[in-house]
């Protein structure tokens, strides 16, 4: 079969150099391979087969005998974009509740009995130096069924470090100031806790005969649902825990017994009062538990 003979086709309408070489001069035929037309060379037709359709008409081409403007064809359709949801973040910024005053917690239906390990608290420990307030304040926290943290403002106190006022030079108006700074912290700290769904035991030694200044202050700062629970073993228990102390935790006897002899003051103010001389750290814990659950079926009026 003979092979029909003329001139090629002109390439489609392409920016750059128009032809390219290699459609002029495919190169040599290798008898046995089979190649199929090189870039840009459009294939001769066979006889009898059906003629090859002229490629699509360059833009703005307009046809011979047509109206300047017509289009020179069907339009195509416009591309269409579909649009893709970002992915979620899964890290940075995550929103939190803002703190506010906490409210009394509610009491439970009178069928059920108060737990407090399951409940959220904000409870403040009070009790003189050497009362067991820290221990005793960790192990409830770690011994919880529900997010518990602990806040100890002696230790937040000693966030200071340089020009810290230290307790063992006495009470001046410099200490006086990063107590109440550090009360204040406290208190902004329990509130982002407890609006986050995590309870809060703090530890202070708040002096009866200074309610607006101790106990006042924290109610300011946390909220009326502040449960406070007072830790008052005898003064010889303290003189010991004292003795046991290193650094600027450790008081002078005449320090601790003076302490110890305000305290004194809570008895009859209402509020619970746990004497711990003769409880190690989990039964007092465990006391405390149970004057809770009773402060939250009938919360003291402070």
């Amino acid at each position: 079969m003979q092979h029909a003979v003329g001139s090629p086709l002109p390439p489609p309408h392409q920016s750059g150099n128009g032809w390219s070489p290699a459609a002029q001069h495919p190169g040599p035929h290798h008898p046995g391979t089979h190649q199929g037309p090189a870039p840009h060379q459009v294939p001769v037709p066979h006889q009898g087969s059906a003629p090859v359709p002229p490629p699509p008409p360059a833009p703005g081409f307009t046809p011979p005998g047509a109206p300047p403007g017509s289009p020179s064809g069907p339009v195509p359709p416009a591309p269409q974009h579909t649009h893709v949801p970002p992915t979620p973040e899964t890290t940075g910024h995550v929103p939190l509740p803002p703190g506010g005053p906490v409210g009394m917690p509610s009491a439970p239906p009178a069928t059920a009995a108060p737990d407090p390990a399951a409940t959220t608290l904000a409870v403040l420990l009070i009790g003189p130096a050497g009362a067991g307030k820290t221990s005793v304040a960790k192990y409830w926290a770690d011994h919880r069924r529900v997010p518990t943290a602990h806040i100890s403002l002696d230790d937040v106190r000693e966030w200071v470090r340089s020009g810290f006022a230290d307790p063992q030079s006495g009470w001046n108006d410099n200490s006086e100031a990063q107590y109440r700074l550090a009360r204040r912290t406290c208190g902004f700290a329990a509130r982002n806790f407890l609006a986050n769904g995590i309870s809060c035991i703090l530890d202070d030694a708040v002096f009866p005969d200074r309610p607006v200044v101790g106990l006042g202050g924290w109610k300011r700062h946390v909220g009326p649902g502040l449960l406070p629970v007072v830790l008052l073993p005898g003064l010889e228990i303290v003189l010991e825990r004292n003795a046991e102390r290193t650094g600027n935790r450790r008081l002078t006897d005449e320090e601790v017994a003076r302490i110890h002899g305000r305290m004194a003051g809570w008895y009859g103010s209402g509020l619970p009062i746990i004497d711990n001389s003769q409880l190690d750290v989990p039964q007092t814990a465990q006391i405390l538990d149970d004057v809770l659950a009773r402060s939250i079926a009938s919360p003291p009026s402070w």
